[in-house]
């Protein structure tokens, strides 16, 4: 008898565990710690007028909460402003006044996300 409980604690639990591991892959679930949108996103805005932007090429993206984070950190950088879609693995960086590669790589540097590439945007 107890055999039969242990089988069915361990069928719910890998029940629980697939439709977890599906919400993730279709970007649904909060694989990052997110959770609900309880708070309300802060959007930041460039002071003075964009002089450009750049497409960041970022692996490790999985979900919207993950996007959330890259902007947040590329956001730190003075003087840039980026918007980033964890479907495609990219981030544009706008900016209004020169931002260097390195600066963009240093503010994901200590992330779980990787930059492949950084494309300056015509």
């Amino acid at each position: 008898m107890g055999t039969i409980i242990i089988v069915a604690i361990l069928v719910v639990v890998a029940v629980v565990a697939a439709r977890s591991g599906m919400k993730h892959m279709k970007g649904e679930g909060g694989c990052c710690g997110g959770g609900g949108d309880a708070v309300p996103e802060q959007h930041k805005t460039l002071k003075d007028a964009k002089i450009g932007e750049k497409t960041v090429y970022i692996e490790g993206m999985m979900c919207d909460n993950c996007r959330k984070h890259v902007e947040k950190q590329l956001d730190k950088i003075d003087g840039a402003v980026a918007h980033a879609d964890w479907k495609k693995g990219i981030a544009i960086v706008a900016y209004d006044r020169a931002v260097s590669d390195d600066a963009i790589r240093q503010a994901l540097a200590w992330t779980d996300y990787k930059v492949t590439s950084i494309e300056e945007n015509k």
